[in-house]
């Protein structure tokens, strides 16, 4: 998928929760969050699904596990939320051992627990 595809993806997202930010603030918990986000999603016309099924892969293509990550817009990215403080760099874990196995390139780190909004994209490469 190429970048053009995947920024068309993201953006919607971007905007979205930024609205959602606007609206509720930084008091929430995190399921307040993400039932706006796909709510205004959907009615936005951007397929997104909760709790999405994923197979996992190891390097020789077999399948040693399925899994669910928590929030998957159209065939990427996979949506990470937050309802903290700040963000940490482990906070980025749980969004990576969604991407790696599943061989999907792109997620969205979104923390909605500070008093600014806080969107981090990671993208996968492959090994050079």
């Amino acid at each position: 998928m190429g970048s053009a595809r995947i920024n068309q993806l993201c953006e919607p997202v971007r905007e979205t929760s930024y609205a959602i930010h606007r609206y509720h603030r930084h008091e929430h918990v995190e399921k307040i969050y993400e039932n706006a986000l796909v709510h205004r999603l959907l009615m936005r016309g951007v397929q997104v699904r909760q709790h999405y099924p994923l197979s996992g892969f190891d390097e020789d293509s077999t399948l040693p596990c399925d899994f669910y990550c928590d929030r998957f817009v159209e065939t990427c990215p996979v949506v990470e939320l937050k309802a903290g403080r700040a963000i940490a760099n482990e906070h980025g874990a749980p969004l990576l051992g969604c991407l790696h196995p599943s061989r999907v390139k792109t997620g969205l780190l979104i923390n909605f627990g500070a008093p600014g909004l806080s969107v981090k994209k990671y993208l996968l490469t492959e090994p050079g």
